[in-house]
């Protein structure tokens, strides 16, 4: 899916609620719906994350990684442990690793040794480009043979060097759509042996230690995601991106369509691979705390090994406004989850007003009433303007000698 706030110039990925929510031994409040992948009973389950990690995406750069803290704090203390990040697609040079900002991330990375770092690489250049099929189709087939391979051992070698040997690095996500250039529908063949050579570029690196991530959209989209799935040799992680979409749409549909949620851990248990999300977010439903607190329920049964939140309208909780409800029901559910837990905040009920009279003049503020109040007149307008009289306590020019 295409994001106009991914300033690619210049985009953290739960759960590990799962993860969190046992720790605590608090169950996730608010659960409406309960995620029936066809009887939970009969769904084989991927191999789950020994400790689910979350996050939220909600800016490429160091606007990003700030973000993180702000958010951590917004959640009382639960710890995001991933950092999450794209890199730009606009030319060769950016999918060399040599923007700026994965030094910002780096430095996140760096400070905690079980944090994760999840990158998201494209597969060409002119990534957003609208290339017309047949152009695709001969690009990957030249990437099959090896043309582009210089250009991801110097990514390779770049996290290497900026001390992130561990990335975890989400190649040509959503592939079966239309959004990318990196895209597989033109030709798939091409596309998973043009993944082969990458990951094998990638991994040429001294010192290396990447994770590759295969993260299609929810759904069939413009080709079954299935088609695309180049190998177990080649791939550590099966993702999806899944946004609360199309229009009308309950979450058990998303869990049983074709392609969807039910069919995605079923594939990733039959490949013996952990799943993760790292997209997710509200999008064409609005406010929907139902889908949020049954997505959270969902890491909480399958144990990705991550998830990142799309944290910004129209897909967000704590950077959008739009969303108050599904904002109450994410943070509830993950508040306190650190390392010295505490209840959620409650917003103070402020008693009702009691019924005025009219035929009585307002009581005046308690000062008012008090002996040691003098009242200074300060004419109509100004008074208007300051929403009433002003009353000033007696002798309070003693303070001035």
């Amino acid at each position: 899916m295409a994001h106009s706030r991914r300033r690619i110039a210049v985009t953290c990925a739960g759960t590990a609620v799962a993860g969190l929510l046992a720790a605590a031994a608090l169950p996730a409040p608010g659960f409406a719906v309960e995620p029936r992948p066809g009887g939970a009973a009969e769904t084989a389950k991927p191999p789950p994350a020994a400790r689910p990690a979350f996050g939220a995406f909600t800016d490429s750069d160091a606007r990003g990684v700030q973000a993180l803290a702000a958010m951590q704090s917004w959640l009382g203390g639960t710890e995001l442990r991933v950092g999450h990040t794209y890199l730009p697609g606009g030319s060769w040079s950016d999918i060399e690793g040599q923007a700026d900002f994965l030094q910002d991330w780096a430095r996140w990375k760096q400070a905690k040794a079980d944090r994760m770092f999840v990158l998201n690489v494209p597969m060409l250049d002119d990534n957003e480009g609208h290339v017309p099929d047949a152009q695709v189709a001969a690009e990957l087939r030249q990437g099959a043979a090896g043309r582009f391979d210089a250009h991801y051992k110097a990514l390779g070698q770049r996290l290497v060097d900026l001390g992130v040997p561990d990335t975890v690095v989400v190649l040509g996500w959503e592939m079966n759509g239309t959004t990318y250039t990196g895209r597989c529908g033109p030709d798939p063949a091409a596309w998973k042996a043009y993944w082969k050579r990458v990951v094998a570029a990638m991994r040429s690196v001294p010192g290396q230690k990447f994770q590759f991530d295969f993260a299609p959209s929810r759904g069939r989209d413009a080709v079954p995601w299935t088609q695309c799935y180049p190998g177990d040799d080649v791939v550590d992680v099966i993702g999806m991106d899944s946004y609360d979409q199309p229009p009308g749409t309950s979450f058990q549909q998303e869990v049983d369509e074709p392609y969807g949620l039910k069919a995605h851990v079923e594939f990733a248990a039959a490949h013996k691979k952990p799943v993760s999300y790292p997209e997710w977010g509200l999008f064409r439903n609005g406010d929907n705390p139902q889908y949020v607190a049954s997505m959270l329920k969902w890491f909480d049964t399958y144990k990705p090994l991550y998830n990142t939140l799309t944290d910004y309208c129209p897909h967000g909780v704590r950077e959008c406004g739009a969303n108050p409800k599904s904002a109450k029901v994410f943070r509830d559910t993950l508040y306190g989850r650190g390392a010295n837990p505490v209840d959620p905040p409650t917003e103070p009920t402020k008693p009702p007003a009691p019924p005025t009279d009219p035929t009585k003049p307002p009581k005046p503020p308690a000062d008012q009433d008090s002996p040691g109040c003098t009242e200074v007149p300060l004419g109509d307008w100004l008074e208007s303007w300051l929403g009433g009289k002003v009353c000033v306590p007696s002798g309070w020019w003693h303070a001035w000698y």
